[in-house]
């Protein structure tokens, strides 16, 4: 199966909206989304763009398609993980890690999420490696948040929903030997507790990440 499109538009998702907010919301710039592999999806921080009425413009560079020059025409931008690391040689993760210039440079919203937390990381001059004793975090931990500035970055997976937390334990059941990682009962037994929780804060994240405005047009309104 290949996800290649021949012309930009043809990847944009709408939103289905069915009363007048979401129908006038809908017509809003759509949200660029890197994916990198050919069955992944955008989950819930896809199904939370939508129900705020942006569609969703997906491309996957690793399998050809052209990430654009410029924002403007996009309402914020979001790479999500893979199973690659940023420090890897292909073509695809250089140029992505590049391109991360573009939304920081103009100051649109930009959402890097594992994979993407890391090459924006490395864009920002940052170092990306594995734990220096081969820890990793596999399962529910507590975490801190940073202060906030134009960009983040995401280790964690809060776009993961039900059907992809059974793909993954099943799928990278391998990793769950790894030192930290917890072991695949206790994946869904820390959804049952933190689930309903995480899932407010997405959706409150993402409606104030994307509806944040670049800090020229701050400074203009200010002035």
């Amino acid at each position: 199966m290949s996800f290649r499109s021949s012309k930009n538009d043809e990847n944009i998702l709408p939103f289905p909206g069915r009363n007048a907010v979401a129908s006038a919301a809908a017509a809003s710039l759509p949200v660029l989304i890197v994916l990198h592999q050919e069955t992944s999806t955008p989950g819930r921080v896809g199904n939370a763009l939508r129900a705020l009425g942006y569609p969703l413009d997906i491309r996957r560079p690793r399998f050809g398609d052209p990430l654009p020059d410029t924002l403007e025409r996009h309402a914020g931008a979001v790479i999500f993980g893979g199973p690659m690391s940023a420090n890897d040689p292909d073509d695809y993760v250089r140029r992505e890690i590049d391109w991360i210039e573009i939304p920081l440079r103009e100051q649109r919203p930009f959402l890097g999420i594992c994979l993407g937390a890391q090459m924006l990381a490395k864009q920002l001059g940052a170092q990306v490696a594995p734990h220096h004793e081969g820890r990793v975090e596999v399962g529910y931990y507590p975490i801190r948040p940073t202060a906030d500035g134009h960009a983040f970055g995401f280790q964690f997976h809060p776009d993961v929903t039900y059907a992809m937390m059974h793909r993954w334990t099943t799928r990278g059941g391998v990793r769950m030997d790894s030192p930290g990682a917890q072991p695949r009962h206790l994946h869904f037994e820390g959804r049952a507790v933190h689930d309903v929780i995480e899932r407010a804060w997405l959706k409150n994240f993402i409606a104030g990440w994307i509806a944040r405005a670049p800090r020229a047009i701050m400074l203009d309104a200010a002035e």
